[in-house]
């Protein structure tokens, strides 16, 4: 692949991972949610807007784990991927959780920017993944689950 080729593949791949294009971003569907709906989980719905950023976090930490090194420890599924309900979310902890969140993200997209890496090689440790299928893989679970928080919002009538 020509170097300008994947540049623009690269600039396409961070956009969807940062701005999710198509979809509401993660920090558009958070921006200005009450502290007091981060834990709180409707009747009838299995998660709260908390268990699906956390959610979010691990997942995203795992994939980026998983893409860096050939070191890569498995986490058990889907165990590892939730995490237990919380009535009261502190800010300390919401922040802490939407930082990480932020910051994989660009060690992330470091990666998709690191010449060195070839985007369609498949990963020697892995059972056929390259780094462009991880990137579309954090973007699409990402949007799925941002989507999930509308609807919870909307539900908890805290949406626009």
């Amino acid at each position: 692949m020509e170097n300008d080729e994947r540049k623009k593949l690269v600039a396409e791949l961070q956009a969807l991972i940062e701005k999710g294009q198509a979809h509401v971003t993660l920090w558009d569907a958070l921006e200005d949610l009450p502290a007091n709906l981060r834990g709180a989980t409707p009747a009838e719905l299995p998660y709260s807007i908390w268990q699906l950023v956390e959610h979010l976090r691990i997942a995203q930490k795992d994939i980026l784990d998983f893409s860096a090194s050939a070191d890569y420890q498995e986490i058990e599924w889907p165990k590892d991927y939730w995490t237990a309900p919380l009535e009261t979310v502190s800010d300390e902890k919401w922040e802490a959780a939407l930082d990480q969140i932020k910051q994989d993200q660009q060690t992330f997209i470091q990666l998709l920017q690191d010449d060195t890496r070839d985007l369609f090689a498949t990963f020697p440790w892995g059972t056929g993944q390259n780094l462009l299928r991880e990137a579309m893989l954090i973007a699409d679970h990402n949007a799925y689950h941002t989507a999930e928080i509308v609807v919870l919002r909307r539900i908890m009538s805290a949406w626009h």
